[in-house]
């Protein structure tokens, strides 16, 4: 984000949380694998990454599910709305769902995960990377 761009702001779709980002992601992708399909509704969830300290809360905060040992998925208590995603074992990363933004259309995605997950039917048209699991 530049210096006369102001903060980015995203949250549910009831507004009973509300978000406010001071930087840009440091990276965002689509994730194709099934515990994304199912725990955002949709064929593919599309993420955005941040460091802790650049996401304040300003109303309310998701209500935490873990998916797995170490992965916490946040979701609107109210309204059902995926919000975030998280791993305990690197506390100082958050990440956000990128249609949760007032504008999805300020942050693209760079790449696709979890290909291999990717329904048969869905055509990917855009040129950003691919893969098959993650990419670490």
């Amino acid at each position: 984000m530049n210096k006369t761009e102001t903060s980015i702001e995203g949250g549910c779709q009831c507004r009973a949380i509300r978000y406010r980002l001071s930087a840009m992601p440091f990276n965002a992708g689509h994730c194709h694998c099934r515990m994304c399909q199912k725990s955002t509704g949709a064929v593919v969830g599309s993420w955005m990454h941040f460091l802790v300290e650049q996401v304040t809360w300003l109303s309310g905060k998701p209500t935490e599910y873990a998916s797995t040992e170490t992965t916490r998925r946040g979701f609107c208590s109210t309204c059902g709305s995926s919000i975030s995603f998280h791993d305990t074992g690197d506390p100082k990363y958050y990440t956000l769902s990128i249609a949760s933004l007032d504008d999805p259309n300020l942050v693209p995605a760079q790449y696709h995960i979890h290909t291999a997950s990717q329904l048969e039917w869905l055509e990917i048209k855009d040129d950003t990377p691919r893969y098959s699991a993650s990419r670490g």
